[in-house]
């Protein structure tokens, strides 16, 4: 037995239609932008959620190192286990999106323990794509006792087979549900060393992929569960109770989830617009100023409070090494881009204009409760720097 649902109440149902609808809203707003910022929101969108998983698990790198990661450079910072963690993650879930346009696939074991092997590989000690060897607990770190223990070993294989058959199975659940559940019984069931928190949202990420309604970058949860990382824990305590306890309900956690993609879903909106203003403004200044229409590129990653570099700037434009350096160094002497650094080391941030150009395009964010409908407008944040505040 393991967590389930068989339907969902008119109220939870609504909320689904929902978010569908907002998902729907933004799928038509950029189907019918086709520029070059579409490409950049997608790649930001991913860096995003990877880092966000893994923070969650204690694993922190910057943005710009997480956009690294997407696009298979080397790091900013030193190259630690968190970086490791974040490749593992960035080649995983590369993986799942070459999967979710195979029509024919279906969920098995090979391919989670795969996915698992390919998300930890750099640490052999932690069984990566194996089943864990024996019990397992889950430890509040400050405090040092146990907030959860998985269920037997001798359960975790038939277990795993039962999730896999529930993913395979017609299901009238919305695809955001089901996506949940699957979720939450992976991490409940804790069939891996370590490692199960990334998974289980990889698995959640996997299932939204192949039935969504948009590029599967945008279908993600994670980066919201990495901003609300004790409420994240703290529903999945209410839930679980301590142990393995399939027959609790798990209506909580589906609300969470529910709530978790309509807030992500206004994060993107509100981002695609902020970021279409943004882009047309620079498009504007780069060409009055004469200066080459693919620096546009190193201004927008500037412009949202990225490291401009060298590498990052040439892997985006598809330029050389010596092409990207005088553009840069072109952009630096108009003072659209400040430097900082020397040499290899050396990086470029936004200048006065656009951080002035930044400020203007910033809209107020929408906070809802998607089952009460009450909303809180936040001022749109004033703090240069950050990278599409949250």
């Amino acid at each position: 037995m393991i967590y389930s649902l068989t339907n969902l109440s008119q109220e939870y149902a609504a909320v689904a239609t929902k978010i569908d609808a907002l998902r729907t809203q933004l799928k038509y707003f950029l189907q019918g932008k086709p520029r070059r910022w579409t490409g950049y929101l997608r790649r930001s969108t991913f860096a995003r959620a990877i880092r966000a998983s893994n923070s969650i698990e204690g694993y922190n790198v910057t943005y710009e190192d997480a956009v690294a990661a997407v696009e298979n450079e080397e790091p900013i910072d030193e190259k630690d286990e968190a970086w490791m963690a974040v490749v593992g993650y960035r080649t995983a879930m590369s993986y799942v999106l070459q999967l979710v346009d195979d029509p024919g696939y279906q969920h098995n074991e090979g391919t989670i323990r795969s996915l698992h092997y390919i998300m930890i590989g750099y640490d052999i000690t932690k069984h990566p794509g194996l089943w864990r060897p024996g019990t397992i607990y889950v430890r509040n770190e400050p405090r040092g006792d146990i907030v959860y223990e998985g269920p037997d070993v001798t359960l975790v294989r038939p277990l795993m087979q039962e999730l896999i058959e529930s993913l395979n199975r017609q299901s009238s659940l919305p695809v955001m549900v089901r996506a949940a559940l699957a979720h939450l019984n992976l991490v409940m069931i804790h069939p891996f060393s370590d490692g199960n928190g990334r998974m289980g949202r990889a698995l959640q990420a996997f299932v939204l992929s192949r039935e969504g309604i948009l590029d599967p970058t945008f279908s993600s949860i994670e980066e919201y569960l990495g901003d609300n990382t004790a409420e994240y824990y703290a529903v999945l305590a209410e839930v679980g109770q301590g142990a393995w306890h399939p027959e609790n309900d798990a209506l909580p956690w589906i609300k969470f989830c529910l709530t978790a993609h309509y807030r992500q879903a206004e994060t993107l909106l509100r981002r695609t617009k902020e970021m279409e203003r943004l882009w047309n403004l620079i498009e504007e200044e780069v060409k009055r100023r004469k200066l080459n229409e693919r620096m546009v590129l190193a201004l927008s990653d500037a412009a949202f409070g990225a490291r401009v570099r060298n590498a990052s700037y040439r892997g985006l434009a598809e330029i050389s090494d010596q092409v990207a350096g005088k553009d840069l160094l072109a952009l630096s002497d108009a003072g659209l881009l400040e430097p900082f650094g020397e040499r290899r080391g050396r990086y470029y941030v936004a200048g006065e204009w656009l951080k002035q150009a930044r400020e203007q395009t910033r809209q107020p964010k929408t906070v809802t409760d998607p089952f009460t409908d009450e909303q809180v407008v936040l001022p749109a944040p004033g703090t240069q720097g950050k990278l599409f505040e949250r």
